[in-house]
């Protein structure tokens, strides 16, 4: 039992930061920061290898056997799991995976 690696691919993060710009464009630039710090911290829990999410249901995710797990009840993170690292892939606004 551990901790696996955690590897954050540019579109996950492009993802983050698509928010933050939006957060910080309403004129909340602590509040932009912070959510960008809580969902790297989030990402990073993903690492224990006790946990298991469900496959994606957005098909074009199902088909490269993504996994997904949900942020704050809003936004859907898919990765790719391995037995020693997992690969975080997308970031996405949940309504907008139809």
């Amino acid at each position: 039992m551990g901790k696996r690696k955690i590897t954050i691919l540019d579109t996950a993060v492009d993802g983050v930061a698509e928010v933050a710009f939006y957060i910080e464009g309403k004129g909340l630039p602590q509040t932009a920061k912070k959510f960008v710090d809580e969902a790297f911290e989030f990402f990073y829990a993903l690492s224990d290898e006790r946990i298991v999410h469900r496959p994606c249901s957005y098909l074009p995710w199902k088909e490269l056997t993504y996994r997904c797990v949900t942020f704050r009840r809003k936004y859907s993170i898919a990765y790719i799991e391995h037995a020693r690292e997992i690969v975080i892939c997308e970031f996405a606004l949940t309504k907008l995976l139809v």
